[in-house]
């Protein structure tokens, strides 16, 4: 049997080997390593994870409580699927939290920071043009994350990371045809607008980021995107 690729993430000095397979199997599907509909099993995983079973299982457990994983009543586990509804449920609530967190965040970058976040930018061209997809993703949320938890105070980012997980094997497959989606780079925008310290632009590039990443937010374009999931 071909062992998975699961995407690489450094292990901390210290971090228990159930701990890192939570997080790494976290980051997996998050970045879409998965598709929609894909069954996992805890040795495939486990080979992968060059682990044995137990940390992989408690991993599962956890995910499932979660909503990132499944349990079947034939005891397999799959990647959920995702109704049209759902899916424009998730997309909405990132747009209302991420712009939030956004508009929160400006007055709290520096030029240092935003120079990162640029740098961050750059690694996602980068990774998309290498055809690096779960690259591309890991990147593209770190340069988000930049963004958000430059301030001190804020509170969204475990919400605005648990609907990354809950869309992560959708955005996946949206960045596959990043090209096709994503005409206008939103990115540059709210870059723009941090330099220039406007919260209303850095919210409005966030929020349209969002959606074109996706290839749009109308029922046309969730349709078409949830059918190349399968």
């Amino acid at each position: 049997m071909k062992t998975l690729a699961l995407p690489a993430l450094d292990r901390p000095e210290g971090m228990t080997t159930h701990d890192y397979a939570f997080a790494r199997l976290r980051q997996a599907i998050m970045v879409g390593a998965f598709r929609p509909g894909t069954s996992v099993t805890i040795r495939g995983l486990a080979n992968a994870l060059e682990s044995s079973p137990t940390p992989v299982r408690e991993a599962l457990r956890q995910l499932t409580s979660i909503g990132a994983l499944q349990f079947l009543e034939n005891r397999r586990i799959v990647v959920p699927r995702i109704t049209p509804a759902r899916f424009e449920e998730l997309i909405s609530l990132r747009i209302a939290l991420e712009s939030h967190a956004a508009r929160r965040a400006v007055a709290h970058l520096s030029d240092r920071q935003i120079d990162r976040i640029v740098a961050l930018d750059d690694t996602i061209e980068a990774a998309i043009l290498a055809g690096q997809k779960a690259q591309a993703l890991i990147a593209n949320q770190q340069f988000h994350r930049q963004i958000y938890t430059a301030n001190p105070d804020q509170v969204a980012m475990p919400l605005i990371e648990s609907l990354w997980l809950q869309l992560g094997p959708i955005l996946g497959i949206a960045m596959e045809h990043v090209t096709e989606f994503y005409v206008i780079d939103r990115h540059r925008e709210a870059i723009e607008a941090l330099r220039r310290r406007d919260e209303d632009a850095v919210a409005q590039a966030i929020a349209a980021d969002i959606r074109e990443g996706i290839g749009g937010f109308d029922q046309q374009a969730i349709g078409k995107l949830l059918a190349l999931a399968g």
